[in-house]
């Protein structure tokens, strides 16, 4: 049986060695890291799912903004590769982003393949730059509240503390 939680800090270590293991070396060197540097996640987003005490997937989100308006940022989410398909991605996407709005969030941003994030609302947006070298396609936006995303362009910067 599954359990959720919202991520501690002593998961923290547990959870950048699964990043680590999911993703590429330099994952760190990415633009969305630049914009993670320094600032505090959102904890009550950030969150881990285990089975019988080890670790199988984990979520976190970032604030940030784009000229006055705050903004979500997505990631990284990652399941262990022997979990992979079993939908465990999927359940935490859709746990944190409904804590999201429930939270008063009322919109979400990533940077990531829209074939996969379409089937949680997510959807391409004009206008919006995350820093370089991002692929402009890979900018995707889900919004929490009716209507959050009219109107917003302009660069993704980091969130002012």
């Amino acid at each position: 049986m599954y359990q959720l939680d919202e991520e501690t800090e002593d998961d923290w270590w547990e959870v950048e060695a699964l990043y680590d293991l999911c993703f590429a070396p330099g994952r760190t060197a990415l633009s969305s890291y630049r914009l993670r540097e320094g600032v505090p996640t959102v904890a009550p987003l950030c969150l881990t799912l285990r089975e019988d005490g080890v670790l199988a997937a984990a979520i976190r989100y970032w604030p940030a903004e784009i000229g006055e308006h705050d903004v979500l940022l997505l990631g990284p989410v990652a399941v262990h590769p022997t979990r992979q398909g079993e939908g465990l991605g999927g359940l935490l996407i859709t746990e944190s982003l409904a804590e999201a709005r429930r939270l008063g969030w009322e919109r979400a941003l990533l940077v990531g393949d829209a074939p996969y994030y379409k089937r949680f609302g997510f959807q391409r947006l004009e206008g919006v730059v995350m820093p370089p070298p991002t692929n402009p396609e890979r900018v995707l936006g889900l919004a929490l509240k009716r209507g959050a995303w009219d109107g917003v362009t302009g660069e993704v910067t980091k969130a002012r503390m």
